[in-house]
């Protein structure tokens, strides 16, 4: 899904922002879920303004995860692509731009009201995602980049506990009948997904052999014979197999 700003709807037409037209005001957006003609690999939206619909921005802030501590690396994504979407995150890739003169262009001067916008939405959507406990723990600032790298120099630790943790659960986790075999290796797939979000990506052979050893004694013959096949199996054909 891609957003952009009703100042921005050449761009749609263009191609550059194809499936979502979005128009934003400070607190609340309108948006319009366009008709879809395909083209190759390409969409062209159609934009009908009798299509518009008022989103909040605290309804889209919600949708977040909010940051507990341990959760770093999965929040900042999270809030990343959302601002991506909104078409918000021109302050966290863009540095402050320089104070306005008389002699500034009219591109300066709107990259700047683009950018201050940009940068006070997002700090305040960034607040709106933060548990109060360890919100009162990061320093003040009024730029959305700074905060970010705030939070990520006082929490990226806890990320590393945490991938250590999932990591010893997934090497030690056993299958002991309590559910059934589908849901205990949905929770190892989970398991692997988070430590990717985490920046610790677990191959999909490796994922097979964790599911491997984590079934009991009974299951051995059907060890042995995964071992002594030439193909192996990913964790899809792993499931239908088991299941």
């Amino acid at each position: 899904m891609v957003i952009a700003r009703d100042w921005g709807r050449k761009a749609i037409e263009n191609n550059r922002h194809p499936f979502i037209a979005i128009r934003l005001n400070d607190l609340s957006f309108s948006c319009v879920i366009p008709n879809f003609a395909e083209v190759g690999n390409k969409y062209k939206a159609c934009i009908n303004s009798s299509q518009y619909k008022a989103i909040p921005f605290h309804s889209l802030a919600s949708s977040v995860t909010v940051f507990n501590g341990l959760n770093f690396s999965e929040w900042r994504e999270q809030v990343q692509f959302h601002l991506g979407v909104m078409d918000l995150d021109l302050a966290l890739l863009n540095d402050k731009p320089a104070a306005i003169t008389d002699s500034s262009s009219a591109d300066e001067k709107s990259f700047h009201k683009a950018w201050e916008r940009s940068n006070r939405l997002s700090l305040m959507f960034m607040r709106m995602n933060i548990a109060n406990n360890i919100k009162s723990t990061i320093p003040q600032t009024e730029s959305a980049r700074e905060y970010l790298k705030f939070v990520e120099e006082r929490f990226r630790s806890a990320d590393k506990s945490l991938a250590g943790t999932l990591m010893a659960e997934l090497m030690t986790i056993k299958f002991d009948g309590s559910r059934s075999m589908q849901n205990h290796i949905i929770e190892m797939t989970n398991i692997a997904a988070r430590l990717q979000t985490l920046g610790m990506k677990v191959d999909d052979s490796f994922l097979v052999q964790f599911i491997l050893n984590s079934l009991p004694p009974e299951y051995g013959p059907f060890q042995i014979n995964y071992n002594t096949i030439k193909d192996k199996w990913n964790v899809s054909e792993l499931s239908s197999m088991l299941t």
